[in-house]
């Protein structure tokens, strides 16, 4: 089965119940997480793990971190802003404010031959 993710690596995006937003690194085609991780989502918003899983570098109010968020539980973000997470430097460059989507640092690309 091919799965398309429904959002790109550089694309800002808010989680559908929590109020954070983050810039997409990277995307597991599936759930890619421990079982514990898992078991610790709520039941009411857990998600299917048949689906895209995205890596966030994430801020909320207080803080920023890493979030591992699935497809179900995302929107795109309307604030269009800059996320202010001290790693989005490393991987991106300027955010386009016509898209909402940071431009990928080519020297931070992996290419993978098989």
């Amino acid at each position: 089965m091919i799965v398309t993710a429904k959002f790109k690596i550089g694309q800002v995006v808010r989680h559908r119940y929590y109020s954070f937003r983050g810039v997409v690194f990277d995307v597991d085609p599936e759930f890619n997480n421990t079982e514990e991780w898992y078991d610790s989502i709520p039941k009411e918003i857990r998600p299917r793990k048949d689906q895209p899983f995205y890596h966030l570098l994430a801020e909320n109010e207080e803080t920023s971190y890493v979030a591992y968020v699935s497809e179900q539980n995302l929107l795109p973000d309307p604030e269009g802003g800059p996320v202010e997470h001290p790693a989005v430097a490393e991987i991106f460059g300027d955010l386009n404010q016509t898209d909402g989507e940071y431009a990928i640092l080519t020297h931070r690309i992996h290419w993978i031959e098989e």
